[in-house]
């Protein structure tokens, strides 16, 4: 590890903040932030965070450097930016071991992340020629109408612990070749690659005779990433995080009349139909492995016919167990720690198993070794709707639901957060079967509430409002939806729906296939 860190330039304590290759900032009133390797819980060394004043430096640098940047000549910066794909093409290795070591990806993927970085910058560099407006003609006689694009000004670019390079790379290349200047925020969990990264750029800058075009500042995500999207001297913020912090960061750039680029979570699911084949299905179940399953686009859920159930997590349980788990360093590891003990889940104690369904959760002899963010393999069958099903748990964790499927045409219909009902909202539904082996009872919706209370009432409020059958609106082609429809035979507890004043009979959740 000393090697790595020697040939990155990063040493036991870093300064925190950077404008160019001589503008390295110490904050002397900036705290020690530790950066922890997460696969056996050591530290590898620390950085002295940026405070208030040492961020207004870095914005005023960054505001003094865009006065000139923007006259530059498109293609001239496109040439910056090819030196900065360069440099960090020599550089691959290294920095890849280090998102490796700091985050806990596995050595493949942090080096396949600092190749995004590369390629990003040769795109950019193209870019840089194709800055290309329209000409029009006017009503005037003697004029001619153009439309030229200009730079907005400094950027802030604030990025998360998974991606903690390769999101800051798709921003800041394209921002350089557009004219902007940008400072950078990184994810406090992974500071030191951050800069590591910020040395590349400053030689880079210092090769062209440049100053405050990539700048840097590691801050508390209270103190300075509330004050970079709540600063009018940034016209455009781009944040990644979750949706629950975008929101906020939306919220509270649009009202300065500011811009944002929001890349936020999912909660992505898997769609298995009776005829699907398996073999495929359980291969793009992999996705959640990746990254130990800290992925924006990991696969949270598996929605699957109730006939290929029952093999289907089977194999995924075998799958799950043959994953060689343990250092991400090492050759044979497939899936790394997980970037902190506090990513283990919403349910539970630690580790990633989940705390709800029939789960398997198995762990290999050579991870015991590792720290208190080592992963275990889970796979779980949800009986009933559980809070953290429509949450995005950053972890490796796979939920199957099982599905009847239904051809006739319905209305689909489900709760939104505030328990009203929402009839336009797309929804995925699931059954329970007494026959089935593992009962399902859910509603997995992108606007469904986890409050019973708040569902009771919303399908009471449904079931008062819904058209006659034959008035129903026909489903669009291609998306799965809910059908209701009697049946008294199939009575059974549970069911979120609502008796009807003239009927005793229960209504089932369906799956429509169109």
């Amino acid at each position: 590890m000393k090697s790595l860190l020697e040939r990155l330039r990063l040493h036991a304590v870093n300064p925190g903040a950077s404008t160019g290759q001589d503008g390295w900032i110490t904050d002397p009133a900036g705290k020690r932030l530790v950066s922890y390797n997460p696969t056996d819980g050591e530290p590898i060394a620390e950085v002295v965070m940026a405070s208030a004043g040492t961020y207004d430096k870095v914005v005023t640098a960054a505001q003094d450097a865009f006065t000139t940047w923007r006259t530059m000549p498109a293609p001239k910066r496109g040439l910056v930016v090819r030196d900065l794909g360069n440099a960090l093409r020599e550089q691959i290795e290294p920095l890849g071991e280090m998102v490796a070591l700091e985050m806990g990806k596995i050595r493949v993927e942090g080096i396949g992340e600092v190749q995004e970085m590369v390629d990003i910058c040769d795109f950019a560099v193209g870019l840089s020629r194709q800055l290309y407006g329209l000409t029009m003609h006017s009503e005037r006689p003697g004029h001619r109408m153009y439309e030229q694009w200009h730079p907005l000004g400094p950027i802030g670019i604030i990025s998360a612990f998974n991606f903690p390079v390769a999101v800051w790379s798709w921003n800041a290349a394209i921002a350089a070749v557009a004219g902007d200047t940008m400072i950078w925020k990184p994810s406090p969990t992974t500071p030191l690659v951050s800069v590591a990264v910020q040395h590349i750029c400053n030689d880079v800058m210092a090769d062209h005779g440049l100053h405050g075009i990539f700048n840097l500042v590691i801050g508390d995500n209270q103190e300075i990433g509330q004050r970079m999207w709540e600063d009018e001297r940034l016209p455009l913020i781009s944040f990644t995080g979750s949706v629950r912090v975008g929101r906020h960061v939306a919220q509270t750039v649009s009202g300065r009349l500011g811009k944002t680029i929001l890349e936020l979570g999912g909660n992505n699911a898997i769609i298995v139909g009776a005829d699907a084949d398996l073999d495929l299905a359980t291969r793009a179940w992999s996705s959640a492995v990746g990254t130990a399953g800290q992925r924006c686009t990991s696969t949270r859920r598996l929605i699957v016919h109730k006939d290929v159930a029952g093999e289907l997590v089977d194999r995924l349980v075998l799958a799950y167990e043959s994953v060689p788990i343990g250092d991400p360093l090492d050759a044979g590891t497939l899936m790394g720690p997980l970037v902190t003990a506090r990513r283990g889940g919403h349910a539970g104690g630690g580790g990633c198993g989940p705390a709800a369904g029939r789960s398997s959760a198995h762990r290999r002899q050579g991870a015991a070794r590792l720290g208190p963010t080592s992963c275990s393999r889970p796979s779980s069958r949800c009986p009933r709707r559980r809070p953290w099903s429509a949450r995005r748990p950053l972890r490796p964790s796979s939920t199957s639901w099982n599905l009847r499927p239904s051809t006739r045409p319905s209305r689909s219909t489900t709760a939104s957060r505030k328990g009203s009902p929402a009839p336009s909202s797309p929804t995925t539904c699931a059954p329970a079967n007494a026959s089935s082996r593992w009962p399902a009872r859910t509603v997995a919706s992108p606007t469904s509430t986890s409050a019973p209370a708040a569902r009771r009432s919303a399908a009471r409020s449904a079931a008062k409002k819904r058209p006659a059958a034959a008035a129903s609106p026909a489903p669009a082609r291609g998306r799965a939806t809910c059908a209701a429809r009697p049946t008294p035979s199939t009575t059974r507890p549970n069911c979120p729906w609502p008796k009807e004043s003239n009927s005793h009979s229960k209504r089932r959740l369906l799956i429509a296939y169109r």
